[in-house]
């Protein structure tokens, strides 16, 4: 078997503190602006590549996927507004939120009520500056503060976005990291948010380091780690890869781990996948926590879930999407997101597949009664031990369950211990030629 832990991980990668290693991936990719397609994009996936190692897809502009059309690739090199004594009050160059996401070329002289039909603000966060885009239609816009759009003077303003819309293509990243089965496990991030910490530069951070974990490991699942675009990246994964979708056994997406809140897990489609099983598992012996039904809305689970493929994913967050003010403005930047939060959030999707690689279907060597334990020297072994009595109790559930119907997570959770002690009592068993384990799909 092979044990996936965070202690391990610090072992494994010299990595004293993995919260703050994550922080610093966050660091070095805020500045650059990225979107659904362009330069940004392909500047993210160099960064994730120091860990761990990508194939990049480029699919050009034009092509069809599913019933999406992969659109125009977008990159901008500046834009600012200048004021009628022609002092720049705007200014991609301080922050790339400044400007509305896609937006399509300007250089324009017009008055302020004019302008102010592309300015957008958030009045009850006056001093924020909102996330905007103008995907799939030709528009252009600046998101300012609302203090500041409250302090424009009227007058002859000069707008200039210098953009471009060509016919390239969109970009994503893949890793596959082998296991001893070629049954998969899918992690996926989205890449395409620009300066914004949480929402998802915390994502890409967390499987940028557990990718490069992986690759250290033998694990019993493959892994395929997918960073895409949202919702058009996920598309086009899906519509380029449906021959292969029969191999994914399990999935999450990944998204908002950086934020001081609970831990939130959202169910796949399925609602009783292994994955969301595994899940509640877990986050039950671990503190503060929520999980919430499927939605056809949110991240890219809801692609994965999408009726026609019914894939097992589902989503790891934080603070879901619109329940936390910083959500999708300016105020989601490196101080928001936690170095802690981010060990804890990658702590517990370790736990979680660490259930999923072990998780093994066992048959009793010896069902007609109780074996004797003592002549064994088991009992003796346990008594040494604190936690001797709880140690007993799961060796005698994994005893009673193991008829080759009832995984171990089946017996965790009849039981009420945690996974790993029932794994635990089931390797102490094997030792002792008192289980059998199953191969995979028989019983």
């Amino acid at each position: 078997m092979t044990t996936l832990g965070f202690d391990d991980l610090k072992t494994r990668l010299r990595l004293p503190d993995p919260g703050r290693a994550m922080h610093d991936v966050i660091r070095e990719l805020y500045p650059i602006c990225r979107s659904i397609t362009g330069n940004g994009v392909r500047q993210t996936l160099k960064v994730v590549g120091r860990h761990v190692p990508l194939e990049i897809h480029e699919v050009p502009s034009g092509t069809r996927v599913l019933d999406w059309v992969v659109p125009k690739e977008w990159n901008i090199r500046d834009a600012w507004v200048k004021d009628p004594s022609g002092a720049k009050i705007i200014n991609f160059q301080s922050s790339n939120l400044h400007v509305v996401g896609y937006s399509v070329p300007v250089r324009e002289r017009m008055p302020l009520t004019e302008l102010k039909k592309h300015l957008f603000s958030l009045p009850d966060k006056p001093d924020w500056i909102a996330y905007r885009n103008t995907f799939y239609r030709d528009d252009w816009g600046f998101c300012v503060s609302h203090r500041q759009l409250q302090s424009l003077a009227d007058g002859q303003y000069e707008v200039f976005i210098d953009s471009a819309h060509t016919d390239g293509s969109l970009t994503y990243g893949e890793a596959l990291i082998a296991g001893r089965s070629s049954r998969e496990i899918l992690l996926c991030c989205h890449v395409c948010h620009p300066s914004l910490a949480n929402d998802n530069l915390s994502g890409i951070s967390l499987l940028a380091l557990l990718g490069r974990y992986l690759v250290e490991l033998s694990p019993h699942f493959s892994y395929r780690l997918l960073f895409l675009p949202v919702t058009i990246g996920a598309i086009t994964w899906l519509a380029r890869n449906e021959s292969a979708l029969s191999k994914i056994e399990h999935g999450v997406v990944v998204t908002l781990v950086g934020d001081a809140g609970g831990i939130t897990y959202k169910r796949s489609r399925r609602g009783d996948a292994a994955i969301d099983r595994a899940f509640a598992h877990v986050l039950k012996h671990a503190g503060e926590h929520q999980i919430v039904d499927f939605t056809p809305y949110g991240y890219d689970e809801r692609q994965f879930c999408s009726p026609g493929f019914d894939l097992p994913v589902g989503c790891l967050m934080r603070t879901p999407h619109g329940e936390f003010p910083e959500y999708h403005t300016s105020a989601d930047d490196l101080a928001f997101v936690k170095p802690e939060a981010l060990a804890d959030s990658l702590a517990k999707l370790l736990a979680v597949l660490d259930v999923l690689e072990n998780n093994r279907s066992y048959l009793s060597e010896n069902p007609k009664g109780e074996p004797q334990l003592g002549r064994r020297g088991i009992y003796r072994a346990m008594a040494e031990r604190a936690d001797g009595s709880a140690r007993e109790m799961a060796l005698l559930w994994v005893l009673n369950q193991s008829d080759g119907k009832h995984s171990l997570l089946d017996i965790a959770d009849r039981s009420g211990y945690p996974f790993e002690s029932i794994r635990e009592a089931a390797s102490l068993l094997q030792e002792h030629k008192l289980l059998r384990e199953l191969e995979e799909g028989a019983s």
